[in-house]
């Protein structure tokens, strides 16, 4: 077992993608990232991790026809290593939760079981994309509640509502991935980039210049390059699956889906009036973008 093993099994990669939630969480209940920040992001990315060693372990039989490369059946890691490391993880991410107060806890406690529900479950099932969608949206809400007092009733819609754009566009990028092993299918990028539109007019409607978060025309052009920058991540890879539904192209539609969840919760943060924190994220694209070129994040 090898450290490049591990790291495929993971899909280190794709961990960019994690950290962001956490933090737009946070600003969307208009707190600074702290301690408790810290603790909620590194329970996503336990929790995140436990749920990429499950989901081989519970596909091996799977992958041993359609993607033998992958660690397990490909004997670089065995079956009982994933799965134990699938426990340890989610057993680290509830520890890591716990210590962000008790309304963290009870969130990941909730993103934690629908993780293992959607590995061992869902994942074949019509459900499998929702149960993917609702464990994102948790992850975001675990950055919301990671801290003491209740935030205020105005602070939680714009929590939920983050949430909510969060959850459908990682149902839209599940539906295509269940495509990506034998490819066929133009119906689920075609929705995904219908998906992806609609997020990001949603994003801008209500932005800071038009709520009071953070006033003036710097946050309005920040806002609307942030959600650029997410439309170009994800609709070009999804409008060439759409033309050709390859395994290959869907397969990349998959990972410009998955990278572009990063400028997607970079402009979920400067809407909510936390520029800062959308720039610094934007500083994991090319980190997520030169890793994905060693390591698949699919």
């Amino acid at each position: 077992m090898t450290a490049g093993a591990w790291a495929e099994l993971l899909r280190v990669s794709a961990l960019f993608t994690v950290p962001g939630d956490a933090l737009a969480g946070a600003a969307a209940v208009g707190r600074r990232p702290g301690r408790s920040t810290a603790l909620a992001a590194g329970a996503s990315l336990c929790l995140y991790e436990a749920g990429m060693a499950l989901n081989d372990w519970a596909d091996r039989d799977e992958d041993a026809v359609d993607r033998p490369h992958r660690p397990i059946p490909s004997g670089r890691i065995t079956p009982r290593a994933a799965l134990t490391a699938a426990g340890v993880l989610t057993g680290a991410g509830l520890v890591l939760a716990a210590r962000a107060g008790r309304p963290a806890l009870t969130v990941a406690a909730g993103l934690a079981a629908t993780v293992w529900a959607y590995d061992l479950r869902l994942k074949h099932t019509p459900a499998g994309p929702a149960a993917m969608a609702a464990a994102r949206g948790l992850d975001l809400l675990l950055g919301a509640t990671a801290t003491g007092a209740a935030p205020a009733p105005r602070a939680t819609r714009t929590a939920l509502t983050a949430a909510a754009l969060l959850s459908t566009h990682t149902y839209a990028v599940t539906a295509v991935s269940r495509h990506e092993t034998r490819g066929g299918s133009s119906t689920a990028p075609l929705a995904a980039l219908a998906a992806a539109a609609a997020i990001g007019g949603a994003v801008v409607s209500e932005g800071p210049a038009s709520r009071g978060a953070a006033r003036g025309a710097p946050a309005r052009i920040l806002l609307t390059a942030l959600t650029g920058a997410y439309l170009r991540t994800a609709a070009r890879p999804l409008a060439h699956a759409a033309l050709n539904p390859s395994p290959p192209l869907t397969q990349r539609a998959v990972g410009g889906g998955i990278r572009s969840m990063i400028p997607l919760q970079a402009a979920l943060a400067a809407r909510a009036g936390a520029a800062g924190t959308g720039l610094a994220l934007m500083g994991l694209v090319p980190l997520a973008r030169a890793l994905s070129r060693k390591v698949s994040p699919t």
